[in-house]
């Protein structure tokens, strides 16, 4: 039972992973030592923060609504595989077991924070490649695939996901990165969605805390919102790597 204190530390850490997903991304990185900080187990830990960020990622989806329009077609063939993706990651993350998913935990952390090291050299990627003229009408029905290999990813550990995602969407289809960004929206609220509603049979997920972090991460993300252009994102990505590299370090330490 988590005590008063607990859920202000909760809800400050939600907030601030808000926060960081508005402007920079890798909010989990935030959140997800927090709970286990104070005890949670780290699969009870991972489906809590997956079903409690939820409302954040759908604020994140109808932000960029208008850039989703005229991409129906491309919303059939990546969701199916996004809901598929993401049921898999989380049968799988209660199929480890405690013991082994903590092990695993400090290599995810650290794989995380690798692919938000990475976000600007794999946007900068994407600008060239989306830049060059060649079509791209036969790869995108195969977008399904590097997607739904992402979801899965994401529903077991969605730390990092929209860069796998990006990525994903940049092999294969066609257009403005602005466009694309919000497809990878849609897709990371799918996944989040399709394995929180897995989640929420498995007993893990500890409500209370759900509850305030929900509430935090949305004000977190507002406030994000209006940050934005004030914060420089790379100086706040820098320092959500480097939190959880040295976060890694601790789990790797002491487990």
């Amino acid at each position: 039972m988590l005590s008063g204190i607990e859920f202000v530390l909760i809800g400050i850490a939600a907030l601030a992973a808000g926060a960081v997903n508005a402007l920079a991304g890798g909010g989990t990185l935030i959140t997800f030592p927090m709970l286990t900080f104070l005890g949670v187990p780290a699969v009870a830990a991972n489906v809590t923060n997956t079903v409690a960020l939820c409302p954040g990622y759908f604020g994140g989806t109808l932000a960029q609504w208008n850039d989703l329009r005229g991409q129906k077609s491309r919303l059939w063939i990546v969701v199916p595989a996004s809901i598929l993706g993401g049921v898999i990651g989380g049968f799988l993350l209660l199929r480890t077991g405690e013991r082994l998913f903590r092990e695993l935990v400090p290599y995810l952390i650290l794989l995380a924070s690798v692919l938000l090291a990475i976000q600007e050299p794999v946007r900068a990627w994407l600008v060239r490649r989306l830049g060059e003229s060649h079509s791209g009408s036969g790869m995108e029905k195969l977008a399904w695939l590097p997607v739904g290999l992402a979801s899965i990813y994401g529903g077991y550990f969605g730390a990092g996901l929209s860069v796998i995602v990006l990525s994903a969407l940049g092999l294969t289809l066609e257009d403005t990165l602005t466009r694309l960004n919000a497809l990878k929206q849609a897709v990371a609220f799918t996944v989040n969605v399709a394995a929180a509603i897995f989640f929420l049979f498995s007993g893990q997920v500890v409500w209370a805390a759900a509850l305030v972090m929900a509430i935090g991460a949305l004000i977190g993300g507002t406030l994000g919102g209006r940050l934005a252009g004030r914060i420089k994102p790379s100086t706040l990505r820098w320092t959500v790597v480097a939190i959880g590299v040295l976060i890694s370090i601790i789990y790797f330490v002491h487990g």
